[in-house]
């Protein structure tokens, strides 16, 4: 069975930084693209970051790219999300997620149990 481990969350401040993990296990980690989604207090999920299975393409949303970097250790079975220059409206759950295919994201088959993130002053 997938299982995916998120961690590293916490309170941070405005401009702050903080790096996210995600430990894989349950499937061949190499063979798929990742996400990370979050969710906000009140409100729906929301896609953040996706990167192929070899972590040499990747993508962002609007909202975050250029602050945030997804990255992925297959040798560790280890998902990343660096987050940079962190905003108040950065606070969410952050979601660890597996998509169904190599490439291919926006279809995510698997969530871990989240980590919170909140900046805050």
């Amino acid at each position: 069975e997938v299982q995916l481990v998120e961690s590293g969350g916490g309170l941070v401040q405005p401009g702050g930084s903080l790096r996210l993990s995600c430990a894989a296990s349950g499937f061949t980690f190499s063979t798929y693209a990742m996400s990370w989604v979050r969710q906000a207090p009140g409100k729906g999920l929301e896609w953040v970051s996706s990167t192929n299975n070899d972590g040499d393409t990747t993508s962002y949303s609007d909202s975050v790219k250029d602050r945030f970097t997804i990255s992925r250790d297959n040798a560790k079975n280890t998902l990343y999300l660096q987050m940079n220059s962190l905003k108040p409206e950065d606070t969410a759950t952050y979601y660890c997620a597996k998509e169904q295919y190599t490439w291919f994201v926006g279809f995510q088959d698997s969530w871990g149990q989240g980590t919170q993130v909140t900046v805050s002053s």
